[in-house]
């Protein structure tokens, strides 16, 4: 499965790579006023992609077709899961980091990220990928698969950082089902940097300001 793709780059030729997954609905332009409001200066030239997710019909929704990374097929999101949906979804995210590989940016120097559905992406792609990676980066988000995570995640990744956000008074992923993933990843022991904030189901300034300072210790 090929995915549309927008690039944006902060400079000529790049250092690293942010691959940004959206969220069930949107597409590759939902983060692109996010991206830019990231402080990456001391970083150097930053390549930013911005996949869109294939148009499916959704369970949850009616059956309505929409751009989703997978199926949602009811609100238990830990006991029904899209399992082939989301294997497909990782495999064309897979692609998407083999080309930059390609175009001369090593995978320690790529950092895979999403919010809510392209956050579940970012983890199961990332905790799986066979070279070290930057870093994950998951918004409101959760671990997709969980209960296979610990057969099927790469040792290559076991030290990746992982920042994971969330807010408070989200009401389509609520904050307890985001913080059960976190100690999930913990039990196998990733260190993630933890933030909640007083939000819904969104983005704040102060989270962009967070994963700034993050990304620019990651990757300056």
């Amino acid at each position: 499965m090929s995915l549309e793709v927008i690039e944006a780059q902060t400079g000529g030729n790049p250092v690293a790579t942010i691959l940004i997954m959206h969220g069930l609905g949107a597409d590759g332009r939902d983060f692109l006023p996010i991206a830019e409001q990231l402080d990456l200066s001391k970083v150097g030239p930053v390549r930013f992609l911005f996949p869109s997710a294939p148009a499916i019909p959704v369970t949850i929704n009616g059956g309505y077709v929409m751009p989703a990374w997978y199926d949602i097929l009811g609100t238990d999101l830990a006991r029904r899961e899209d399992e082939v949906g989301l294997r497909h979804s990782q495999a064309s995210i897979e692609a998407l980091i083999s080309r930059e590989k390609s175009r001369g940016i090593p995978a320690h120097r790529i950092v895979v990220a999403g919010f809510s559905q392209g956050s579940a992406m970012a983890l199961m792609t990332g905790l799986r990928h066979k070279e070290r990676l930057a870093g994950i980066v998951g918004l409101s988000g959760y671990l997709p698969l969980a209960d296979k995570t610990a057969a099927e995640r790469s040792a290559a990744n076991q030290d990746v950082p992982i920042f994971l956000a969330h807010g408070t008074r989200d009401g389509v992923i609520a904050l307890p089902r985001a913080a059960a993933s976190r100690d999930a990843l913990a039990v196998l022991g990733y260190t993630v940097d933890w933030h909640e904030y007083s939000m819904e189901h969104s983005v704040c300034p102060e989270e962009v300001a967070d994963l700034s300072r993050w990304l620019q210790h990651l990757l300056a």
